[in-house]
């Protein structure tokens, strides 16, 4: 399975989803087939001898989206807008072609999980996940459990422990859970694990209650 398969390991119901969960609009394809892109370009030959007309063809594409895109004000006041999980984040926008994506469940036990398989664009050591990647799904997911469980902010401590390392290719599963709230201070634990249940990495962070504004037009 490659990295633009990867959405199909877990995409959450509309009743449990803690990420923004697909909505079928074409821009998701989009960012699907970007995705692909990424792992394509990681997959192919040095010698292939595309890659000039290729190089050319995705400038072209590039230039057609640089076309319609707003003011960058405008359009992280776009991006920003409404309440709940935004869609745009790198580990589990929907519309955000870095993202794997993990998209994020809430559990009946207050915790929340998710699936993903992550390709070539996150590896490391050989066919390991980089650990920075992994440092960036759970800092993610931490936070993400927070607002699941009501009160959230902003990261100030996130210790990372690295038990083993995390293959790439093959299914991997974060989950997360505030573990205490006390004032501002806020604590919360999650784990990257295979399928076997085997932990690769945890982490266990410390939130400060609050919010950046979001932003707003003029």
């Amino acid at each position: 399975m490659n990295i633009a398969d990867a959405a199909s390991v877990g995409t959450p119901d509309i009743d449990d989803a803690v990420s923004a969960p697909p909505t079928g609009h074409v821009i998701e394809d989009a960012t699907a087939a970007a995705r692909r892109v990424m792992e394509s370009l990681l997959r192919t030959s040095r010698d292939n001898p595309n890659l000039a007309s290729l190089r050319d063809r995705l400038h072209e594409i590039a230039d057609l989206l640089d076309a319609h895109a707003p003011d960058l004000g405008e359009r992280l006041v776009e991006m920003w807008a409404g309440g709940g999980s935004n869609r745009h984040d790198p580990v589990s926008g929907a519309e955000n072609p870095i993202a794997a994506p993990f998209y994020l469940r809430g559990r009946e036990d207050g915790s929340i999980s998710a699936t993903a398989i992550l390709g070539l664009p996150y590896q490391g050591p050989p066919s390991m996940v980089h650990g920075g990647i992994s440092a960036l799904v759970l800092d993610h997911a931490l936070g993400c459990a927070n607002g699941y469980a009501g009160p959230s902010g902003m990261t100030a401590e996130l210790t990372v422990r690295y038990h083993r390392v995390t293959p790439l290719f093959e299914p991997l599963t974060v989950t997360a859970r505030q573990v205490s709230v006390d004032g501002r201070k806020i604590r919360t634990t999650g784990e990257l694990t295979t399928s076997d249940g085997t932990v690769c990495v945890s982490a266990e962070g410390l939130f400060i209650a609050g919010h950046l504004d979001r932003p707003r037009a003029d």
